[in-house]
């Protein structure tokens, strides 16, 4: 069964406190070094005789080397527990392979000097993803891009859950903007106003956001933002797509045109009904409504004819 391992704090105590005790006990042993090397050279000269100064050297020098032997065994490891933690950032302890916490708190620390001290930054940082070539939701080519802002929240998720956290972030963060592009389309192609990659960016940027956290949550990372940086048509249909959208988009302008014209045409005509100007059969009405239809929907200046009468015989 996978084990499930969760940050939590490590044991330490303030550096500064420590190095004063570790230099108190290297000053204590040496004098307590130097003071049994004199009490010894002292006795040994009180009870040997002359010619056995040189033995009394050597049993001296003997007791020195284990008395420093000792005080070296006790001070060195203790000078590798003393580590400095930046502000955002987390050291995480390792000890004979077992974690043992981590430290989050800035500042000068001690810990266990035969644990592992291992830094992983806490601070805000950007994955910019390169520009991804994938077929949308209708199957044409598109050119997408994505800029994530995230952070560590949990270091030990980040240490031991992923061999590597940051190449881990970049390409969950490819496959997740894979997987958004083909759900949607580029962009809609009816007037019912379909969910597209272009029209609707805040609920595409919310939308990757959420499946990203999905995809980091193993790897104790925080996606603060995720947003699209670069969107666009593949080149060999970019062209074709852009007749497409200026073919549509003077459908739409002639469309609002008539249908602008039409109500003008049927105002003026109920104007004239309602104040009695003027009496027309259904051919003057006919000819009429095709001639302002012409004046208002034609794309030039439209040239009036103006009638004088009608010429009998």
């Amino acid at each position: 069964m996978e084990q499930k391992i969760k940050e939590f704090p490590a044991f330490k105590v303030n550096g500064f406190v420590m190095l004063a005790v570790v230099g108190a006990i290297a000053l204590l042993g040496s004098w307590y070094i130097w003071s049994r090397v004199q009490g010894l050279e002292a006795l040994l000269a009180r009870e040997l005789k002359v010619t056995d100064f040189i033995g009394a050297d050597d049993a001296a020098a003997e007791l020195v080397a284990w008395l420093a032997a000792t005080l070296l065994i006790v001070i060195i490891p203790s000078l590798s527990g003393f580590f400095t933690v930046e502000p955002n950032q987390a050291v995480v302890l390792v000890l004979f392979g077992q974690y043992m916490g981590t430290v989050r708190e800035s500042g000068f620390w001690w810990s266990n000097p035969f644990a592992s001290k291992q830094k992983i930054s806490l601070r805000v940082r950007n994955f910019n993803s390169k520009i991804i070539k994938v077929n949308d939701a209708e199957g044409s080519p598109i050119e997408i891009a994505a800029v994530v802002v995230w952070q560590v929240f949990d270091s030990a998720k980040s240490k031991f859950a992923v061999d590597d956290y940051e190449e881990f972030v970049a390409i969950q963060s490819e496959t997740a903007i894979r997987a958004l592009a083909i759900r949607y389309p580029y962009d809609s192609t009816d007037d019912t106003e379909t969910p597209s990659l272009r029209g609707i960016p805040d609920e595409i940027a919310h939308a990757l956001q959420t499946e990203l956290q999905a995809r980091l949550e193993v790897t104790g990372v925080e996606v603060i933002e995720a947003r699209l940086s670069h969107l666009a048509y593949a080149p060999e249909i970019a062209q074709m797509m852009l007749r497409r959208q200026q073919a549509k988009a003077l459908i739409d302008a002639r469309r609002q045109i008539v249908e602008g014209a039409v109500g003008m045409v049927n105002e003026a005509l109920n104007r004239l009904s309602q104040e009695q100007m003027i009496n027309l059969d259904d051919e003057r009405k006919a000819s009429m409504i095709n001639n302002l239809l012409v004046v208002l929907t034609s794309e030039q200046t439209a040239q009036p004819v103006i009638n004088t009468g009608t010429l009998y015989n």
